[in-house]
């Protein structure tokens, strides 16, 4: 931390709490101190991702009658954005690089979010009063990152801190690939065993998602259920976009998943075929000639799939009905993805027709796709694998930002309350 010197009173200093950073998903205070009484300032946030992309963000304040300036309690008067917003800095956040998304590599080292505080409201003319630098960390304290290299299995196993047994859980991303941790490694901080499972274009993986065999996806179970820190006779799974209809796959057809949380998911087959021993889900049919484009040029593809309750599509459908998996479905509303909202309420209806419990829906207005963990700043647009350029996702700033903060606390409670054995109520805060 920095403090600029200012003639007759005591330099500008920026206070944070907690002092020595917090993980990524927990809010920090910011105050500054030593200022003119109702002095206007411009607050700017940066930071840069591992392949060097910077996200930016500003706010214009004014400071109160005693120099003071505390974003608990002072408006925003514009800029990224406006009102009274405490992690707006971050939140607001937008990348340098045009259609690019905040993710997280490697989540043994921090994001640094290099603060300013500069005089005026000119977010690239005023006279620099004061630095701060905060660090978002994505592992608490005590949890262990352990690789997965089993049978066929690729992933990495995050345990939380103390002996356990703890409960488990399997986390899938989206049609991206690879492997990414980010998650996962905060939710360990919560009490949970949980795997970011690798399915495709991943060390020795298959390149693509042209057919995926579920039976690898039994085979992470079997190893998480054996393993001797996860207790229980099930797991729980939490899948985004293509992970979300991998999920319910999973639950569909594998035995010992006792609670899925899936986020904008699909109830078919998208993009390659789903088989698990003699029976197979065709991917669902697309019309490019329903592709939009926004006055940006960016493909808008929420209209693309063919409804997979008509005709052929049909033999792309998850057999939910099957399922005797607790659900909980959260869905944005404003998904530009593929119609999540849909596909959630579709799901529910056949698992009640089917004697089964009805599932937790809970929709979010203006909220997009990515639905990642708080304070995550919205991705508006950026390439996707399966449309061939970039597309919109939806979702406005701020109420994205509200939905993540609400939706990580839902998905906590609602597998503690299933994959723990005892009711445990974490508030949601909006």
């Amino acid at each position: 931390m920095q403090a600029f010197t200012t003639r007759n009173r005591v330099a500008p200093t920026v206070i944070l709490e907690p002092a020595g950073g917090c993980l990524c998903d927990q809010p920090v205070h910011i105050a500054v101190r030593g200022l003119a009484p109702e002095q206007p300032v411009t607050l700017r946030a940066a930071l840069r991702d591992e392949k060097g992309a910077r996200f930016r963000a500003h706010a214009r304040y004014r400071a109160d009658a005693a120099g003071e300036l505390d974003l608990a309690r002072a408006p925003a008067l514009g800029g990224s954005f406006a009102g009274l917003e405490p992690m707006g800095l971050l939140w607001a956040m937008e990348p340098d690089r045009p259609h690019w998304r905040l993710v997280k590599r490697d989540v043994q080292t921090p994001f640094v979010v290099e603060l300013e505080v500069l005089d005026g409201h000119e977010p690239d003319g005023g006279r620099l009063l004061a630095r701060a630098v905060h660090e978002r960390h994505f592992m608490a304290p005590g949890v262990r990152r352990v690789p997965v290299h089993e049978g066929r299995v690729r992933g990495t196993l995050f345990l939380p801190a103390g002996i356990g047994p703890f409960p488990g859980i399997i986390d899938l991303f989206g049609v991206g690939g690879g492997l990414l941790e980010y998650r996962a490694s905060l939710l360990a901080g919560k009490g949970f065993a949980v795997m970011a499972l690798a399915y495709y274009n991943y060390d020795d993986l298959p390149k693509s998602m042209d057919i995926i065999h579920l039976e690898y996806f039994e085979e992470a179970v079997t190893y998480l259920l054996n393993h001797p820190q996860v207790k229980g006779s099930g797991v729980g799974v939490l899948g985004i976009s293509k992970g979300g209809e991998l999920g319910l796959a999973m639950a569909s057809f594998l035995r010992n998943i006792t609670a899925a949380v899936i986020i904008n998911g699909s109830i078919s087959s998208v993009g390659g075929t789903l088989q698990y021993k003699d029976e197979t889900m065709l991917p669902v049919g697309m019309n490019t000639k329903r592709i939009k484009r926004t006055k940006d040029g960016l493909k808008d593809v929420v209209d693309a799939l063919n409804n997979p309750l008509e005709g052929a599509d049909q033999k792309s459908l998850i057999p939910v009905e099957r399922s005797d998996t607790a659900f909980l479905f959260l869905v944005g509303q404003d998904d530009h993805n593929w119609k999540s909202e849909f596909y959630a309420r579709e799901a529910s209806k056949r698992l009640q027709a089917h004697g089964k419990e009805k599932p937790q829906i809970i929709c979010y207005p203006e909220t997009g796709h990515y639905i990642e963990p708080p304070y995550f700043p919205l991705c508006k647009a950026s390439l996707h694998n399966l449309a061939g350029g970039p597309v919109i996702w939806g979702g406005e700033p701020r109420a994205h930002a509200m939905a993540q903060v609400d939706a990580w606390q839902q998905l906590q409670t609602f597998f503690h309350n299933h994959l723990d054995g005892e009711k445990k109520i974490i508030p949601a805060k909006l």
